[in-house]
């Protein structure tokens, strides 16, 4: 049975021809800076909840440097699959396939940006243990998210411009 939404079928099974498309459009023509930097930001939105919200509850917590990371990973990689779920779910895509493209989507934007923000927030003397009252912390971990983000961008313009990544989302956000 197609599912509806708004009185059109849905992008689960109207969607997939024109995600189709779109990568193929990517690839023959590459991605823009914009859209890479769009996607990317997306990605950060995500991370940075999840970052933040890790820290400061394992700062709270007064847990030590990894375990502390751990959290913040996992909440990023949370927060990030989330904000993808959620308007896939709004356009009546079904939760398996939501799913599937959140991975797809998502996965190794966010992997990337984590590596690259906690390596800077561990390359910044003192950063990772200055409490939540410190300009240290917060100036550290907005730069950290800072440099993830213009590290991957350039890694999203290039799996975007392969019909991978955000493009096989984008179908879904019209």
């Amino acid at each position: 049975m197609t599912e509806q939404h708004h009185g059109h079928a849905s992008p689960d099974a109207a969607g997939a021809g024109h995600a189709e498309h779109l990568a193929a459009g990517a690839r023959a023509g590459g991605a823009t800076w914009g859209i890479a930097a769009s996607a990317t930001l997306h990605c950060l939105t995500g991370c940075a909840i999840g970052e933040v919200l890790g820290l400061v509850i394992a700062t709270i917590l007064g847990w030590a440097t990894a375990p502390s990371i751990a959290l913040a990973v996992v909440l990023a990689f949370f927060f990030g699959y989330l904000l993808t779920l959620l308007p896939l779910r709004r356009a009546g895509v079904s939760w398996s396939r939501a799913v599937r493209l959140a991975l797809a989507a998502d996965t190794v934007s966010i992997l990337v940006m984590e590596i690259v923000d906690n390596g800077v927030m561990l390359a910044v003397p003192g950063a990772m243990n200055a409490g939540l009252t410190s300009g240290l912390f917060w100036g550290a971990l907005a730069f950290a998210l800072l440099v993830a983000f213009l590290v991957t961008t350039p890694v999203n313009k290039w799996i975007i411009g392969r019909g991978r990544g955000h493009a096989v989302v984008h179908a879904y956000h019209h």
